[in-house]
């Protein structure tokens, strides 16, 4: 039987079974044989469709990743129809990854792989997650810094807590640490008021090229220009 003749569902068997291993009992558990019996599948299907143990790890990377990232984006979908707080938003879900971060540790090293991650479709579909949270943000008139850059810090100050946390002893763990650096990271990324005439060119600027894609009374360069101009004020701001 070639790859192409193995049954969809097979193949999410094997992938949900090797998760559920590496979730419940860590990397060690994830070997061909485990994994065939706990699918229900004999051990060639497993070489047929992932190659190797890397190979499967790699599907097991991207299905969580997948499913999480799907929650995630119904989250925003329905946050933005109940017209919820967008920085409260952008919080929890904030607080949401550093949990599953926590409770996953074994998955965590998977889906924070930096080699992993940048040819990751479901990781790429997380960021644009994150990416219309801080939308969402900006076109409140909360936000201080540019898109990009929140979306920069937002991740970094993430994957940091739950790093250092994880390579802390339970006992040497700060309980205080998550929420410090989340105070720290909103003091650097949002605005104390939302945006007004007397909040300045930047904070004007930010929450203008937020909303840019929706004037539609502009052409297409039109609008890109006026996106360059704004990533301009933006990106080299005055003193």
């Amino acid at each position: 039987m070639t790859v192409a003749q193995v049954p969809a569902d097979t193949r999410t068997r094997i992938v949900e079974a090797a998760a559920h291993l590496l979730r419940d009992e860590g990397p060690g558990a994830v070997t061909t044989r485990g994994v065939a019996q706990a699918a229900g599948v004999q051990a060639p299907a497993i070489y047929r469709l992932f190659g190797d143990k890397d190979g499967l790890l790699e599907a097991v990377a991207e299905h969580v990743m997948a499913a999480f990232v799907a929650d995630k984006a119904s989250a925003v979908a329905v946050a933005a129809a109940a017209d919820v707080d967008p920085v409260q938003e952008l919080t929890d879900g904030w607080r949401r990854q550093i949990e599953f971060g926590l409770a996953n540790p074994a998955l965590f090293a998977l889906l924070s792989d930096p080699r992993r991650v940048a040819g990751s479709p479901a990781a790429r579909s997380g960021k644009e997650v994150l990416a219309t949270r801080v939308r969402r943000v900006a076109a409140a008139g909360r936000l201080a810094v540019s898109e990009p850059r929140a979306v920069a810090l937002i991740q970094s100050a993430g994957v940091g807590v739950v790093t250092t946390t994880l390579a802390t002893p339970p006992a040497e763990r700060d309980p205080g640490l998550t929420d410090a650096v989340l105070h720290g990271l909103l003091a650097q990324i949002l605005t104390d008021e939302p945006v007004t005439a007397q909040s300045g060119p930047l904070a004007a600027a930010v929450a203008f090229r937020a909303v840019t894609a929706e004037l539609e009374q502009l052409s297409e360069p039109e609008r890109l220009l006026l996106d360059e101009w704004l990533d301009r004020v933006i990106s080299k701001p005055v003193g």
